[in-house]
């Protein structure tokens, strides 16, 4: 019986520790994520700041003619 129980409390206390392990890395994982998401925005506002950029020089260069 003393035996089972301090199998059981091992066991209990990898699976405290294991618990808190994962829910650092979840947290970790989730700032991280917020950052990327962050850059993925700030790129495509680039993108789209620059092809607009773009047209408006295309547009005010004279046409070819043939």
């Amino acid at each position: 019986m003393e035996t089972d129980l301090k199998t059981l409390e091992d066991s209990l206390v990898k699976f405290i520790e294991l618990n808190q392990r994962l829910k650092s890395e979840n947290h970790r994982l989730r700032q991280e994520l917020a950052i990327a998401q962050s850059d993925t925005r700030q790129l495509k506002d680039n993108m789209l700041s620059a092809s607009e950029r773009i047209q408006s020089i295309m547009q005010s260069l004279p046409e070819e003619t043939a």
